[in-house]
């Protein structure tokens, strides 16, 4: 059985930092491309940032890049979030996912395996 977990989101002020992580089991790891999502209240799911099954290569969304930093450890089967300069419009749900497409997914509709989601606030 897949699960994903992850951790680390919370209540922060406009400019903090949070890094999220995501604990994966049931499944090879290593085989997976990872992906991180967000959806707010009324909106649809945003696609953040995603990282080849290998470590090596990455991709991000606009709206984020050069503040949030993708990276694994295959060895802890883990993928991590960092998150810097965070703006309240961020808040949301952030979810972590699992690809076995071997490219640098994007899309939401080609990950096999979904989190439960963490919950982020940023005040103003």
């Amino acid at each position: 059985q897949v699960q994903l977990v992850e951790s680390g989101g919370g209540l922060v002020q406009a400019g903090d930092s949070l890094r999220l992580s995501c604990a994966a089991s049931g499944l090879t790891f290593s085989n997976y491309a990872m992906g991180w999502f967000r959806q707010a209240p009324g909106k649809e799911r945003e696609f953040l940032a995603v990282i080849h099954w290998s470590g090596i290569g990455s991709y991000y969304a606009d709206s984020v890049k050069g503040r949030f930093t993708i990276s694994r450890d295959n060895a802890q089967n883990t993928v991590y979030l960092q998150m810097n300069s965070l703006k309240p419009e961020e808040t949301a749900v952030y979810y972590c996912a699992a690809s076995l497409h071997r490219g640098i997914p994007i899309f939401a509709g080609v990950y096999n395996h979904w989190g439960q989601g963490t919950q982020v606030t940023v005040s103003s």
